[in-house]
């Protein structure tokens, strides 16, 4: 999990790699890093605004932090979610939130262009989101072309999303939550998922999901 200054260097230009290479890597753990997290702190606003679909009183609350290098989060994004959403998302049941836990800086310069294109509105987060997992491979192979063609599709200039690469604040706030996770709410991989507050580690079908929300939706 070390991201050397070469390897940063290969995802991205020079002006991009001054901007992002503050982004250290976790060291990831295993043993005592595996408690479930409260309610409470899974809620506590991250710095951040949640990026969520659904109603705000639905019974249950999805969270899932992911990276958008990581093809256990791509698959269940392309193979479970559509189904999580029209029968529960869609239909009121469960608030589904999305955090970035970025596993390396390309996934970082995703996540940062997924906030740029989405400027606080939840549908267009989404949407990018999907984008990005869609074009996974192409994102770890050519990360500057494919995040300037994604930016494209979504209506931005190339200096448009150099410039949102480049952003501190956003970078800095980014770093904040993934620490928080790591630290507070013991996240170590991803995909991680909690439901109602209770911790969920590892890629998860629909069946398992369904299985977990139906028997809280009784309680």
């Amino acid at each position: 999990m070390i991201v050397t200054r070469r390897a940063l260097a290969a995802a991205l230009s020079p002006a991009w790699l001054a901007a992002l290479a503050p982004f250290a890597p976790l060291y990831l753990t295993g043993g005592a890093m595996a408690q479930t997290a409260a309610v409470g702190l899974v809620a506590k606003p991250p710095s951040l605004p949640d990026m969520a679909l659904g109603s705000g009183k639905a019974p249950v609350t999805v969270v899932e932090y992911a990276s958008m290098t990581c093809p256990h989060c791509a698959a269940f994004e392309e193979n479970v979610f559509p189904v999580l959403k029209s029968k529960y998302i869609d239909t009121g049941k469960v608030r589904f939130v999305f955090r970035e836990f970025p596993l390396d800086i390309k996934a970082a310069a995703a996540s940062m262009l997924a906030r740029c294109i989405a400027r606080n509105d939840a549908g267009k987060y989404f949407g990018a989101v999907n984008t990005l997992f869609k074009l996974q491979g192409q994102l770890i192979t050519e990360t500057k072309d494919t995040l300037k063609l994604i930016g494209k599709q979504a209506g931005m200039t190339e200096g448009a999303v150099e410039t949102c690469e480049k952003d501190q604040s956003l970078l800095d706030k980014l770093t904040a939550d993934r620490k928080f996770a790591y630290e507070t709410l013991k996240v170590v991989a991803t995909p991680t998922f909690f439901i109602n507050g209770e911790m969920l580690k590892g890629a998860m079908s629909f069946e398992e999901i369904d299985k977990k929300i139906e028997s809280l939706s009784k309680r």
